[in-house]
């Protein structure tokens, strides 16, 4: 009984942890709310199948591609170098520590100052460059919450 509710607390803070994940960057979201699957399936049987496991296994790890693929891809189109990607990373990371506002603020400004130091050292490119990053994340961000959420209704459905 106890250990029954204990392992449901670990699925659902999985989960949760997961979607908290996909917005923080330096934190897999949608590989840690497919752990609170994996939970769940270990534990309340029948709940969820071993193919809605593998299937959710493999989103998992085509979005987690995706997540790092899409935003340097992005930012090459528009013009921009690495330089803008880890300015923005670093930035987002930084900006963590303010609001979301300033992981926001702090991606774009990132991207800008790195662009503009060891990129094109140009405002425009470097306005593109940022501009390109930020949506990438966005993109990036948008696909792996989805994901998350998606998975945490599937655990929450397991109870």
């Amino acid at each position: 009984m106890i250990g029954d509710i204990l392992l449901a607390a670990l699925g659902v803070f999985l989960g949760l942890f997961g979607i908290i994940g996909s917005i923080v960057p330096v934190l897999p979201g949608p590989p840690i709310s497919w752990l609170g699957m994996l939970v769940m399936y270990l534990h309340f049987d029948g709940e969820i199948s071993p193919k809605k496991l593998l299937i959710w296994l493999g989103i998992t790890i085509v979005v987690t591609v995706i997540d790092y693929v899409v935003p340097p891809r992005i930012t090459k189109y528009v013009g921009g170098s690495k330089a803008a990607v880890w300015g923005s990373t670093i930035g987002m990371i930084l900006g963590i520590f303010l609001t979301p506002v300033g992981m926001i603020l702090g991606g774009l400004m990132g991207a800008f100052i790195a662009e503009y130091a060891w990129g094109s050292k140009d405002g425009i490119n470097s306005t593109t460059a940022a501009l390109g990053t930020f949506v990438g994340f966005l993109l990036g961000t948008g696909l792996k919450l989805f994901t998350a959420v998606w998975m945490m209704t599937i655990i929450i459905g397991a109870i």
